[in-house]
């Protein structure tokens, strides 16, 4: 009988194996750990082919952000706060919640308070490096589209004169590059991206945000570009704490894999962050049907946690354009904005 075929598939195993179908490979058998392999560096470089994917990643989204996201990212990314400046004189047609009535009251006529906006901002790009980041069945890994995406908003802050930084985490926070303004900045962190190779494989999202929280000393823009496989109950208590004093954005990649099993009979499925293993029958109807249930439990779950604590949620997938849904966040937060 031959061997049925094998799949990497994203945390499939320990899910149908909770459902109650599967059976895992005997005691002593060894899992496969599929591995992005990345070429040897050069003696004191970087690996020439990610040099090149950084240099067309800057090239693409740099069009994009001269010809889209820049101005979309200024009207909505302004400034957090308004900075005193001084007082002057109450002239007709100013707004009357200006007001300063403790001058007005020494001086007797009214006085209003002047402001500037606060114009530089920090933003830190979290970026979700474990094993399952490392999968993609279009195009594109997830890991390649974070990329592209976190070079976008890369660009769009430098433009805006706003300091970036970047966090790249699995299950723990392996990579931190405190942020800074400059090409050559986001240049390296679309670099590290690309060519940072993490020890670990699990997930630990709100280990990455609690760190991010502690990091930034005032209140920043933090983009957490994942694909969010977790339970939402372990975000909670994290999410509420970070999105009280930072802007967080939920940036979630997905594979049309990890939302429905194919009917392709006997597979073998592997978690890339655990190596186990579990052996399925694709071809039952009932076991594609629950778990499509499941999944769709969780990502319910997930969005009703981010919209009670009012944290922004962008969606995208590797078999389409992340171009879509970005313009469809700014606008929409800038609809919310004007409200």
């Amino acid at each position: 009988m031959s061997r049925p075929p094998r799949r990497p598939f994203r945390w499939w195993g320990a899910l149908l194996a909770r459902l109650g179908f599967g059976r895992f490979p005997a005691r002593g058998a060894v899992p496969h750990h599929p591995q992005r392999r990345v070429p040897a560096a050069p003696p004191g470089g970087v690996p020439r082919n990610v040099l090149r994917q950084v240099r067309l990643i800057e090239l693409r989204t740099r069009g994009w952000v001269n010809s889209l996201f820049g101005g979309e990212y200024r009207s909505v990314f302004k400034g957090q706060g308004m900075e005193f400046a001084e007082v002057r004189e109450y002239e007709p047609g100013d707004d009357v919640r200006t007001i300063d009535w403790n001058v007005t009251a020494r001086m007797g006529h009214p006085y209003v308070k002047k402001h500037v906006e606060e114009r530089e901002l920090t933003v830190l790009l979290a970026v979700d490096l474990s094993g399952s980041e490392q999968f993609g069945t279009r195009q594109r890994f997830k890991a390649e589209v974070a990329a592209e995406v976190a070079a976008v908003l890369a660009l769009s802050a430098v433009r805006n004169n706003d300091r970036v930084g970047l966090l790249i985490f699995t299950d723990e926070v392996e990579h931190v590059v405190p942020p800074a303004k400059g090409r050559r900045h986001v240049l390296r962190l679309i670099r590290d991206v690309l060519a940072f190779r993490p020890r670990g494989r699990g997930t630990d999202i709100a280990g990455a945000l609690d760190y991010a929280g502690r990091m930034l000393p005032h209140r920043s823009i933090l983009f957490m570009l994942s694909d969010f496989q977790v339970e939402a109950d372990e975000l909670v208590r994290t999410l509420r704490l970070v999105s009280r004093r930072h802007d967080l954005v939920a940036v979630r990649i997905s594979d049309p894999a990890d939302l429905a099993l194919p009917p392709a009979g006997l597979l073998v499925l592997r978690d890339p962050e655990t190596g186990g293993e579990v052996v399925v029958d694709a071809s039952s109807g009932e076991l594609r049907d629950r778990y499509t249930q499941h999944v769709d439990a969780q990502e319910h779950a997930l969005r009703g946690v981010f919209r009670r604590l009012g944290v922004d949620e962008i969606d995208m997938s590797t078999e389409g354009s992340y171009i879509g849904p970005l313009m469809a966040f700014f606008r929409a937060r800038e609809r919310k904005l004007h409200r």
